[in-house]
């Protein structure tokens, strides 16, 4: 079980994981602009595109640093609170589920950037958002509740061990 102190160094792992992805996607669309517009890369016909595609790329990759970098603002001003047993799910909540087969996976319920691990106390940690399949299941849901997902083709029932 998570306690404030240790879901503030969760929120810490989560803002470094976050502000390393925003500098690695900011110098990435910082490098293929500068190849967008560099002058060995003009178009020698109608026919060539490098310049044209790798602009499309340095905004692609300019969107996703901005995207990041509200994720980032978000979980920054994110103050870590405990959940009682009884509270209903909600963002900020450390989740621990349990398979059928009895494997647990540790959740934490951000506003943005779902699908990162990041590791604390010894655990991975999956950020999960509201609006994934499995959030959408999890908001107001309590310890002990049971949430129902398709994995590959098949129904797995998760249980709800923790809630903190």
């Amino acid at each position: 079980m998570f306690e404030v102190m240790q879901k503030q160094l969760l929120l810490d792992r989560i803002v470094a994981h976050l502000a390393a992805e925003v500098e690695l996607l900011t110098r990435a669309a910082l490098a293929t602009h500068a190849e967008a517009t560099a002058e060995e890369n003009k178009a020698e016909d109608k026919y060539d595109t490098r310049s044209l595609e790798a602009s499309y790329l340095a905004h692609g990759q300019s969107k996703a640093a901005e995207e990041t970098a509200l994720a980032l603002a978000q979980f920054q001003a994110m103050q870590p609170r405990e959940f009682a047993h009884s509270e209903p799910i909600n963002l900020g909540a450390h989740l621990i589920l349990a398979a059928e087969a009895g494997s647990e996976t540790h959740y934490f319920l951000g506003p943005r950037a779902g699908g990162i691990e990041v590791e604390c106390e010894g655990e991975t940690v999956v950020v999960l958002t509201p609006h994934s399949p499995l959030g959408r299941q999890l908001m107001g849901k309590r310890q002990g509740d049971v949430v129902s997902l398709t994995q590959g083709g098949r129904h797995v029932q998760q249980y709800v061990l923790a809630v903190s």
